[in-house]
């Protein structure tokens, strides 16, 4: 099982849901979240100095999927939710040793389907 984390602008939440839907994920978390990349938040006509940073209004969404369709929905997200400008933002997939339903116990692919 692998964890993808997705941080990326608020307004592309619902391009990302429907990847997700697409794929049959059963759940997501999703946080409000500031932060910003490279760019220290700042856009090409902001007219940044270079002084300070300046934090941007991002979502932070995870969810925990096969390992077997992760491939495909890191096509689907990049696809969607991407604009090829500064500030898409991030993702990262990590390993998932143990998932477990609280209210039944069950665990990994039962826990999480």
């Amino acid at each position: 099982m692998k964890k993808i984390e997705v941080v990326t602008r608020p307004e592309k939440l619902v391009g990302l849901k429907e990847v997700l839907a697409s794929h049959n994920c059963q759940g997501m978390t999703v946080y409000s979240v500031m932060g910003c990349g490279r760019q220290k938040g700042y856009l090409p006509e902001m007219n940044f100095t270079g002084d300070d940073i300046n934090l941007l209004p991002k979502i932070m969404a995870f969810v925990v999927v096969e390992d077997e369709i992760v491939e495909d929905i890191l096509a689907d997200l990049t696809a969607t939710i991407g604009t090829g400008k500064n500030g898409d933002g991030k993702i990262f997939v990590t390993d998932v040793i143990t998932a477990v339903r609280i209210r039944t116990n069950e665990r990994n692919s039962d826990a999480i389907s």
